[in-house]
């Protein structure tokens, strides 16, 4: 069992994901040490509270590292997965709108380091994605619905968790049905609804703060630790 902190390499630092995983690695310096902080442009100061931050370009000079984090852009994607590749360094990725090329080589890397790429790192989501495939497998021909609501700048829809969480189902052999809500500042609620006759089943995950994908991600590069390669789940690395 590991006991020494996680060497952490942020990637995408400058965004709301990465200033969180910042933060929040800070507070709990027996478990995580972020060594290295990545930004799209040439960062100025060069070292934030301890933490040496490296411009994109300068990728290949960050310090050794266990995990790297990366939520940032497709463009940046490539360089961060050939990094953890070349150093057999775990890569956990929230990275939205990659290619079908890039999810190719994401399976190619996984033969090689462990990895999590996924939409959603809430632990609450990852527990909620597994009831909705045990109930979709025990309720074969119920309607199966799922609400996602946001806030009103979010522009896909349907959400990539719902999307998840139809999946989830969809592999119990189960046909979804989306909606989707954009109001206000709504952090991000799902409801997923199993409808039988005379009877209905709600699931429903509210996140109320955006910390909770980035704990999610701390709990998750620390659970990588030791893995063997192979491309893992959120829902794999709960315990």
């Amino acid at each position: 069992m590991n006991t020494s902190p996680t060497r952490l390499l942020i990637h995408g630092a400058s965004g709301r994901m990465g200033q969180a995983l910042l933060r929040l690695a800070a507070a709990e310096p027996e478990r995580y040490q972020v060594v290295g902080a990545v930004t799209r442009r040439t960062p100025s100061p060069r070292v934030v509270d301890g933490v040496p931050h490296f411009a994109a370009s300068e990728l290949a000079g960050v310090p050794a590292f266990d995990v790297a984090i990366d939520f940032s852009l497709p463009e940046g994607f490539d360089p961060v997965l050939a990094l953890c590749v070349e150093r057999k360094a775990a890569l956990v990725s929230g990275t939205t709108g990659i290619s079908s090329a890039q999810q190719s080589a994401l399976a190619a890397a996984a033969t090689t380091i462990p990895l999590v790429w996924a939409t959603n790192f809430s632990l609450g989501v990852a527990v909620l994605a597994e009831l909705v495939e045990r109930a979709a497998s025990a309720l074969p021909g119920w309607d199966i619905d799922i609400v996602e609501s946001h806030h009103v700048h979010k522009k896909d829809a349907p959400s990539g968790t719902a999307l998840t969480l139809g999946q989830a189902a969809a592999s119990a052999g189960a046909q979804v049905h989306y909606a989707s809500l954009r109001a206000g500042d709504i952090v991000g609620e799902h409801t997923v609804q199993f409808a039988g006759l005379g009877e209905r089943i709600e699931l429903v995950h509210r996140a109320t703060h955006r910390d909770v994908f980035a704990r999610g991600a701390l709990h998750v590069a620390r659970k990588l630790l030791d893995r063997p390669a192979g491309d893992y789940r959120v829902r794999d690395l709960l315990d």
